[in-house]
């Protein structure tokens, strides 16, 4: 079985972004570039470095709330967002809060024709399952493609976590768990039905994040 890669690209330079994202696609299925790890004034830049490559691309703009880089306002967020939205990327990944406040953001991007990634993270623990079901119908209202991500204290935390793709029918659902003790869960998800899987170029950036060059070795 060959494994659908998302190797993830975590430049703040717009020409660093194009060489590493060139690099990156050579070998992985698609890549997730982090806008957050950029000041905002570099962003337009960056988007025209790489706008021929962005239908390969899933795009983030993680703010620190949700465990990523972005520091300035929300508002100032949302507009970076639109702006990479009229780029077309293969997805555009938004933080399930954002949407769930604002449906006027909502029908912004939607009006765009850019897919949306509905994302949600538990950086501290694993909820119930009942909650994690709870979690997946809502964020179902907003698009096909969901990811949810949590932390893993105990193996049966990344069993709840997989025990999600029985409830997915057409969603297109990236969960997984975080940490040693579940990386498991990052090559299990696309047995059960991942479109891919996030790993690193190099270092990893997220707990137990496997390499691309791992991932390769076992498919």
């Amino acid at each position: 079985m060959k494994y659908k890669t998302c190797v993830a690209i975590t430049e703040n330079n717009p020409k660093r972004l194009a060489t590493k994202l060139k690099k990156g696609l050579k070998k992985s299925d698609f890549a997730e570039i982090r806008f957050d790890f950029f000041k905002p004034k570099d962003i337009p830049d960056a988007l025209e470095l790489v706008k021929n490559q962005l239908q390969r691309c899933v795009c983030t703009l993680r703010p620190k709330t949700e465990g990523g880089k972005f520091s300035g306002s929300e508002n100032e967020r949302k507009s970076i967002l639109k702006l990479v939205a009229e780029y077309n990327p293969f997805l555009l990944d938004i933080e399930f809060e954002t949407l769930r406040k604002d449906k006027k953001f909502v029908k912004s991007i939607k009006n765009s024709k850019t897919k949306i990634l509905v994302s949600w993270h538990d950086f501290k623990k694993t909820p119930n399952l009942i909650s994690l079901k709870k979690t997946l119908r809502e964020m179902k209202k907003f698009s096909d493609y969901v990811k949810i991500v949590t932390m893993a204290k105990t193996v049966n935390d990344a069993t709840k976590i997989l025990s999600l793709y029985n409830n997915i029918s057409k969603t297109k659902l990236i969960a997984f768990s975080m940490g040693e003790e579940a990386k498991f869960t990052r090559i299990l998800c696309l047995c059960m039905g991942s479109p891919f899987t996030y790993v690193s170029l190099e270092k990893a950036i997220a707990p137990g994040q496997f390499s691309l060059d791992e991932i390769r070795s076992m498919s």
